[in-house]
């Protein structure tokens, strides 16, 4: 079936990825040198999607501000979710202007176009629903799924155990007869997960289609992930959004000015109106946003750096993600995983994270990071402390 029609949800805030979401949605979180949420739209225009909705919420702003109304000549239109209550509350927000079979994505997945027209193009008018299935170890920490002859007869929503190997992508195709099982659902729950409905569905011996799909897929549920989704996008060379390769892995925007002197290692990507100074060596593995700076000397390994960030001199950077304004003073080290990292109450072991530097955030000449420390937005670190574990937003360390 040909589906022209797209509802991303990018409602969420994702507050597994705290502190880079203090100030912004999860889906607006980088994947090398531009959004998350940028890569899935891109993913929909190489499918063939017409019409895209995007369901926005929590820091709705920085998504439609970043985006306007229209998107490579497709046109946007927005949809509010208030409260966030769920997935499948938040689908419920496009319910009065879908009439036809329509696609939904999670705007906080990375999937290809191929992924896209797999699922669409395996949907049929006597599918209730049809979702892609990957396989993966990581089937118990999503949504997994069983099959017999492409129908979904199980959906269990968070397993106890990984016994599971089928994962649901994400990607969905539905009829707009979804939108009343969702309200029938949300009105006896008062917040709905979409995964709840096709559970339902399954259990109504609905026709759910299930389709197994080896086209990558990606997730970023901790903040160390967006590493990971880093150099998967440059090894399938999805990485370079309006960049020139200079040399073999290696690209740079043509505003970007990067000194004669400087080294990159690929795979490297430096953006617009970025400045790489004398003698710095980056890569591999690094992505510098829009208007950062990068000073003398600099030594960068496996780097996220987002937009309008300045990094001083001599200043050593492995394993590391910065937000959007940083500032961090000459001499800064973070050396690097592996660490042990707590979020919220859970504690995880052997993540390679050197440390994460939030929005906004200032750290001053000669701090050193331990291994695995989050540095909350708008925080301050004066020159020459050391900080190890989790800092909070707007906090103030002295030496």
């Amino acid at each position: 079936m040909t589906i022209d029609t797209a509802v991303i949800l990018a409602a969420g805030e994702g507050t597994r990825l705290r502190p880079l979401t203090t100030h912004r949605p999860k889906p607006m979180l980088p994947a090398g040198n531009i959004p998350i949420l940028e890569h899935v739209l891109n993913s929909l225009v190489e499918a063939g999607i017409s019409e895209i909705h995007l369901v926005v919420g929590y820091q709705r702003a920085r998504v439609q501000n970043h985006f306007g109304s229209t998107y490579r000549n497709r046109p946007i239109t927005y949809h509010i979710q208030h409260t966030q209550l769920g997935s499948g509350h938040a689908l419920l927000q496009a319910d009065e202007t879908i009439e036809t079979d329509f696609l939904v994505l999670n705007g906080d997945q990375i999937v290809t176009e191929k992924m896209i027209e797999t699922v669409s193009s395996s949907h049929t008018a006597t599918d209730t629903a049809t979702l892609g299935v990957v396989e993966s170890e990581k089937a118990s920490q999503y949504g997994a799924v069983e099959l017999n002859d492409n129908r979904i007869t199980e959906f269990i929503e968070q397993p106890a155990d990984d016994e599971y190997r089928l994962l649901n992508a994400g990607v969905y195709v539905f009829g707009p007869s979804i939108f009343a099982a969702l309200e029938r659902t949300f009105q006896e729950q008062g917040r709905l997960s979409l995964p709840e409905t096709i559970r339902d569905l399954t259990t109504d011996e609905s026709a759910v289609r299930g389709i197994v799909t080896e086209s990558p897929w990606q997730d970023a549920t901790y903040p160390w992930d967006l590493l990971s989704v880093m150099q998967t996008l440059f090894d399938q060379d999805r990485i370079g959004n309006e960049t020139t390769e200079q040399s073999p892995g290696v690209f740079s925007d043509q505003t970007a000015t990067i000194h004669e002197d400087a080294t990159l290692r690929p795979p490297v990507i430096v953006s617009s109106d970025a400045v790489i100074g004398p003698q710095a060596v980056l890569g591999p593995g690094v992505a510098i946003g829009e208007n950062t700076t990068i000073g003398a000397g600099a030594v960068l390994t496996n780097v996220l750096v987002d937009s309008d960030t300045r990094v001083g001199q001599n200043t050593t950077l492995i394993d590391t993600i910065l937000g959007q304004g940083v500032h961090l003073g000459p001499g800064v080290i973070i050396a690097g995983g592996p660490a042990d990292i707590r979020i919220d109450t859970k504690v995880h072991e052997d993540c390679d994270l050197g440390g994460v530097i939030a929005d906004r955030a200032t750290v001053g000449g000669g701090v050193t990071v331990a291994s695995g420390s989050l540095v909350g937005s708008a925080a301050t670190i004066q020159s020459n402390a050391h900080i190890d574990g989790n800092i909070p937003n707007e906090a103030e360390v002295l030496r």
